[in-house]
């Protein structure tokens, strides 16, 4: 077996300790002679297995006992209806930022039900920066405020928590949580599908404070209640249970690494290291500003077009794998989660070093 190094913006590379866990006990779950995939859902050993799950993000999020954690199907695009649904509570407007791809979809559907404000767009900056926050407009009497943690097209991270009075704070962070530690009582709501840092497709994670739920609207299906699914344990109806025992075992491993702030030394230094090849390499690009870098999520660019197809067919050859940009922007792109080793930015960069010196 040949496993190569999988650069994909996800679904994403699991940690091999993880796959190769779940292949041992594919057929025979803790003697129970059947796979997990094979259990109710309702069963006491598959629940221990749930609130086992959940009790592990807890502690690795450090997430306050006020707080519920769903884990539900539909992914984050399901969640960009399911919020404003939830959270305006007899309000009718909502507050987005607009920094990225992925928070111009959340703005898209969140006007389905909400008059939304845009606070600030980077679109004209081509989506490689952040709006100053000064420039941020921002109604206080809105039911909450959204934004994208991390724009896995653009490579663009917010790299604190941003400011916005008493409006709850919501956030996708579908492609860095986990990636560092954080504080949850900073926010009214965080989600994020599984499949870049904690699992496979299929299974979201929400977080929400207490008293944000218990008054979504009247046309508010029941899978997307966030009160109906916190009563029910997120098994409403029959939740991925797979996805959901590989999710727990992901989150068994990241205890094992040392948690999230061993997790942020790591991804610190792969991103550094990589960051580094390309400012120095007078070869590649980077487009991003500098302030806002993504840890997760490198996307640059080669001095010619044409080349980008030939890089990518060596990369593959030397075992470095979906490397292509996102088809809405094209160049290419590294996403460097949880589970890439620095063995794998490593052979990167030194594969990026040899092409730039054989094609320069």
């Amino acid at each position: 077996m040949n496993r190569v190094f999988n650069f994909s913006p996800g679904p994403s590379a699991l940690p091999e300790a993880v796959l190769a866990r779940a292949r041992d006990e594919l057929l025979d779950w803790h003697s129970s002679g059947m796979s997990v995939m094979e259990m109710s859902h309702r069963s006491k050993a598959y629940v221990a297995l749930a609130e086992q799950a959940e009790a592990d993000l807890r502690e690795l999020m450090a997430i306050p006992a006020h707080y519920r954690v769903l884990f539900l199907q539909g992914g984050a695009s399901g969640q960009f209806a399911a919020i404003p649904m939830n959270l305006l509570r007899g309000k009718q407007r909502a507050v987005y930022l607009d920094t990225g791809l992925w928070s111009d979809k959340a703005i898209a559907e969140a006007r389905h039900y909400a008059d939304v404000q845009v606070a600030a767009s980077s679109r004209a900056a081509h989506y490689t920066t952040i709006p100053e926050r000064a420039d941020w407009d921002i109604d206080p009497q809105a039911a909450y405020f959204h934004y994208t943690s991390n724009e896995t097209i653009g490579g663009v991270q917010f790299q604190t928590i941003p400011t916005v009075g008493d409006l709850p704070l919501v956030s996708d962070m579908s492609s860095d949580i986990l990636s560092r530690p954080l504080d949850v009582s900073r926010f009214g709501l965080i989600y994020a599908g599984a499949q870049k840092n904690m699992g496979p497709s299929g299974i979201t994670v929400v977080i929400v404070r207490d008293d944000l739920i218990g008054q979504a609207l009247p046309v508010t299906p029941g899978v997307l209640d966030y009160r109906k699914q916190a009563d029910n344990g997120s098994m409403l109806n029959t939740p991925p249970t797979f996805n959901w025992y590989l999710l727990g075992l992901v989150l068994e491993w990241l205890k094992g690494q040392g948690g999230l702030a061993a997790m942020e030394t790591l991804n610190r230094t792969k991103a550094d290291r990589l960051y580094s090849a390309i400012d120095a390499s007078g070869f590649y690009d980077n487009p991003v500003d500098v302030r806002y870098r993504s840890l997760m999520n490198v996307p640059f660019r080669l001095p010619r077009q044409e080349l980008e197809q030939p890089f990518l067919d060596a990369a593959r050859k030397a075992g470095l794998v979906n490397l292509e940009g996102h088809r809405s922007v094209g160049g290419l792109r590294a996403s460097l989660y949880n589970a890439m080793p620095l063995a794998g930015v490593e052979a990167l960069v030194d594969f990026m070093g040899e092409f730039a010196r054989t094609h320069g």
